[in-house]
């Protein structure tokens, strides 16, 4: 049986530079998992981080496959992690990073409860921007599972957000916008919308209204949420420059030298 209190405090000392907990491997389930990332956020507070919105993780198949995971997952974003477009960052200060290619949308309502509808989800989003998910593989190589990933925050580590616009359900289909990723300048790929949820990014701010009603929480107005990659997990083990082109919500890019 897990002692809750001592896992939160190891993975809270993991996320300090402490070594990573795989001590809770056989431990932990998808839920206590949840709950111990959830009682990190008060920590967090506490040292001058509070909380900025929520991460909706493994929405698109072609990251689900990548990683063997069946089901999308939450997580928490922190006020120091929200980082702008053209931002310049030390390579070595990364573990084991990556990037995913998303959609930060910013609540403007508050959703509370399961079941919301498509309709009330959209409703409730007030500005969308382009953005980039910074990840990184903190497990020890060969020892991850869902669960320790989800108490460890879901890979997150920063998000870089570019200029937002107004959101208006009449006239954006997030199903049909698009993304073009570049490498140091050289096209890797184009993905729409639909590859989130097989959907939209809408239908995360749906399951994860849901998600966290299960932990008595809503989704609160002033929120960000990443609302999943269109594309694969792209992983980097150098110096790189990475820019994402949405249509129709404008560029996105981040530096790591």
């Amino acid at each position: 049986m897990i002692d809750f209190e001592q896992a939160v405090e190891d993975f809270w000392q993991a996320r300090q530079g402490g070594p990573f907990p795989v001590q809770w491997k056989d431990d932990l389930d998808k839920e206590t998992a949840h709950r111990i990332c959830l009682a990190l956020i008060d920590r967090h507070a506490e040292n001058g981080d509070p909380q900025a919105g929520w991460k909706v993780g493994l929405t698109a198949k072609a990251i689900r496959e990548q990683v063997g995971a069946t089901s999308p997952t939450f997580a928490v974003l922190f006020a120091k992690g929200r980082w702008p477009s053209g931002i310049s960052h030390p390579f070595k200060e990364l573990t084991r990073p990556g990037w995913e290619n998303e959609l930060c949308l910013t609540m403007g309502a508050t959703l509370e409860g399961p079941d919301i509808s498509e309709t009330e989800a959209a409703a409730a989003v007030a500005t969308i921007a382009p953005a980039l998910e910074i990840i990184e593989q903190r497990l020890p190589e060969g020892q991850g599972t869902p669960p320790l990933s989800a108490a460890d925050n879901g890979q997150q580590r920063a998000f870089v957000v570019g200029d937002e616009t107004p959101f208006d359900a009449a006239i954006h289909d997030l199903s049909k916008a698009s993304v073009e990723v570049y490498a140091d300048g050289a096209f890797q790929e184009t993905a729409y919308g639909v590859e989130v949820m097989e959907s939209s990014p809408i239908a995360s701010i749906q399951w994860l209204a849901g998600q966290l009603s299960h932990f008595g929480l809503a989704l609160e107005a002033g929120s960000a949420v990443m609302t999943g990659s269109f594309t694969k997990q792209y992983r980097f083990d150098g110096p790189v420059e990475i820019e994402a082109r949405f249509k129709p919500f404008g560029t996105v890019t981040a530096k790591f030298v």
